[in-house]
């Protein structure tokens, strides 16, 4: 008789794992896994949505159901937290968001003769996958794909490769090439014919000199709540516009009627202009070009936000500031926020949203914070990147 061993979870970087810790590539929780490596197909196998999976690094769990997706990107939370021995009273069930909803993507595209591939990176290679379809995308982004592969092939640089970044925008879709060359006036007539003939927000490319515009017929604009901000080239955004909703609200239900609120690495002001209204904000960035736009969007908006361009890395709000705020919302990059981290678990702050893009570096943050005297009342997993491995989460903490 054969033996076999049941898959129980998937790993994080997207391997199904067996009970005495075998890796095994492909497979889903509910599998079967024999002594010669052959998978048993169990119930949370879903068919792949996509031509390319497989091959494209985009995505690495297009195979698993539904389900099974959303309890992973839970227990990715759980693990972590688990990892440093923290109680959570709510880990909630993940918000998922769906298919053609990713609004922003960096592509790569690579010239050789008269032809031209345009895609993410195959899986943990160089490698371009010719992208031809795709799930993830809004159809807006995808629609352009294959003319920017015909633009490319008139101005890309033969065999070497250059950045494609998309973004939807209020106006519509923000189009940035970085490594190609657009020499003459002739070839600027063309770049402005194509923006013009595509409907582009903005179109803007870098020739190795720094970022030029080369359209932009209306000061681009992303909306937080009731106010737009003219947001600064392929700004930081959510990457989905539900995973942006379901974020926002977690952080509104964090903070409560918390009367004055510090929001710490505000970037463009998705959680500060979100929750201004009928409270005070103070709002701290790093990037400049950032708080200039968030900045200038309160000021235009008469809003209740005090913005500071301030490395919350090298110089953290302290007790004495921290103190002031009924609630301190926190959304740092995926290294955490350790530095200021150890200056919230040393104030007095009643409660803390905290919205993150790695589990890992939460939860180190939050052992911090629950060794200072904060509660970690609940976590909301939150799935913005389809079928990949990358989990962001919202979770409150309180006094």
């Amino acid at each position: 008789m054969v033996e076999t061993a049941l898959i129980e979870r998937i790993a994080a970087r997207g391997d199904g794992v067996t009970a005495d810790g075998r890796h095994v590539t492909g497979g889903v929780p509910g599998d079967r896994v024999r002594d010669d490596g052959i998978l048993i197909p169990g119930p949370n196998r879903a068919e792949p949505a996509c031509r390319h999976f497989g091959k494209c690094g985009g995505c690495q769990l297009q195979h698993v159901a539904e389900a099974a997706l959303a309890d992973f990107v839970r227990d990715r939370v759980v693990g972590a937290l688990e990892g440093q021995q923290l109680a959570c009273a709510e880990v909630r069930p993940a918000l998922l968001s769906p298919p053609h909803s990713r609004r922003r993507a960096a592509l790569t595209a690579l010239r050789s003769g008269k032809q031209v591939a345009i895609g993410f990176n195959a899986a943990q290679s160089n490698q371009i996958v010719d992208m031809r379809m795709c799930p993830l995308l809004l159809p807006e982004l995808f629609a352009l794909v294959a003319p920017v592969r015909e633009l490319l092939g008139l101005i890309a640089p033969q065999r070497r490769p250059v950045k494609v970044k998309l973004q939807m925008l209020d106006q519509g879709v923000e189009l940035i090439l970085e490594g190609v060359k657009a020499e003459g006036l002739d070839a600027a007539m063309a770049l402005q014919d194509f923006a013009g003939a595509h409907r582009l927000a903005r179109f803007a490319i870098d020739q190795g000199d720094g970022l030029e515009t080369l359209w932009q017929p209306d000061p681009p604009t992303v909306r937080f709540g009731d106010i737009a901000v003219e947001v600064p080239p392929f700004a930081f955004l959510q990457a989905t516009a539900v995973g942006q909703s379901a974020l926002i609200a977690a952080v509104a239900e964090a903070i409560g009627e918390a009367g004055a609120v510090a929001d710490l690495f505000a970037g463009v002001g998705t959680f500060a202009l979100s929750m201004q209204a009928g409270r005070k904000i103070y709002a701290a960035e790093g990037a400049r070009d950032a708080i200039a736009a968030l900045t200038g969007a309160a000021n235009r908006a008469r809003a209740l936000v005090a913005t500071e361009h301030r490395d919350l890395f090298r110089r953290p709000l302290v007790p004495a500031e921290l103190d002031r705020f009924g609630a301190v919302i926190l959304d740092p990059p995926r290294a955490g926020a350790e530095e200021q981290v150890k200056q919230i678990a040393a104030s007095s702050v009643p409660a803390i949203a905290y919205v993150s893009c790695n589990p890992a570096s939460f939860a180190r943050d939050a052992k911090m914070l629950v060794a200072g005297g904060y509660r970690l009342d609940w976590v909301q997993p939150v799935g913005q990147f389809r079928w990949s491995t990358h989990v962001e989460l919202a979770a409150r903490f309180s006094r």
